[in-house]
C-alpha cells in the first residue's frame, strides 16, 4: 500500500508539472522496455494513439513556453488542467490497490499537483519577465528532466523517488519566495532612488 501510493503521489507531482510529458515520457519507457510494463489502466499509455496525442501535446507545450509572454499564459490557463490530471493519474496509478488507497491516491495527488503547478507558475511568471527565449528554455529542460528521471525511477525506487519529487518541491517554493523578493527589489528602486531625490530637491538651500 505504502509503494502503491508513494507512485501515484510521484506521477501526481510530475503530473503538476506537465501531464503530457509526464504520460508521454512513461508511454516511450514502457515502449522502449526501460520499464517493465504498468499495472492496470497505465498500460494503455504505450498505445500509439495515446502516446502520439500526449507527445504531440508535450512537444506544443515546450516549443510555445519558449516565448516570452506565452508561456505565463500556458501555465495560468493549465491551473484547470494540471490539479485534475494529477489526481487521475494518481488514481489509475493505485487503481490495482485496494480502494482506500486509490481514495488517497486521489485526494493527496491532486494536492500535490496543484501544489506543484502552483510553484511553477510562481517561477514561470518571473522566469518569463526576461525578453528572451533562452531562461524559458532553460527551465522546459530541467522540467522534462525532472519528469524522465523520476518516471523512470519511481517504478524500481518508489519512496526515494517520492523524497525526492518533495524536496525538490520544497526547494522550487523557496526559489520562488527568493525570485519574487529579487523582482521586487529591482522593481521598487527606481521608485526608492526617485523619492529619496525629490526629498533632498525640496531642502531650502541655507
Amino acid at each position: 500500500m505504502l509503494v502503491t501510493l508513494a507512485q501515484s503521489l510521484v506521477l501526481a507531482y510530475t503530473s503538476g508539472i506537465s501531464p503530457y510529458a509526464t504520460v508521454a515520457l512513461l508511454g516511450l519507457l514502457q515502449r522502449a522496455h526501460w520499464i517493465a510494463p504498468l499495472p492496470g489502466p497505465l498500460g494503455t499509455l504505450a498505445h500509439p494513439v495515446v502516446l502520439g496525442v500526449a507527445g504531440v501535446l508535450a512537444v506544443v507545450e515546450f516549443a510555445g513556453t519558449l516565448v516570452p509572454g506565452i508561456a505565463a499564459t500556458w501555465d495560468a490557463i493549465h491551473t484547470a488542467v494540471r490539479p485534475p490530471a494529477a489526481a487521475l493519474l494518481a488514481v489509475l496509478t493505485a487503481w490495482h490497490s485496494d480502494a482506500s488507497v486509490v481514495a488517497l491516491a486521489g485526494l493527496l495527488g491532486g494536492g500535490l499537483g496543484l501544489a506543484t503547478h502552483a510553484t511553477k507558475l510562481g517561477v514561470r511568471l518571473a522566469v518569463d519577465a526576461s525578453p528572451e527565449p533562452v531562461t524559458n528554455g532553460a527551465m522546459n529542460v530541467v522540467e522534462w528532466g525532472i519528469i524522465g528521471s523520476l518516471s523512470y525511477f519511481v517504478w524500481n525506487h518508489p519512496l526515494a523517488a517520492l523524497m525526492t519529487a518533495l524536496a525538490i518541491l520544497i526547494l522550487t517554493i523557496l526559489l520562488v519566495r527568493l525570485v519574487w523578493r529579487v523582482v521586487r527589489r529591482v522593481v521598487t528602486s527606481p521608485f526608492r532612488a526617485r523619492e529619496v531625490t525629490s526629498t533632498y530637491e525640496d531642502v531650502p538651500l541655507p
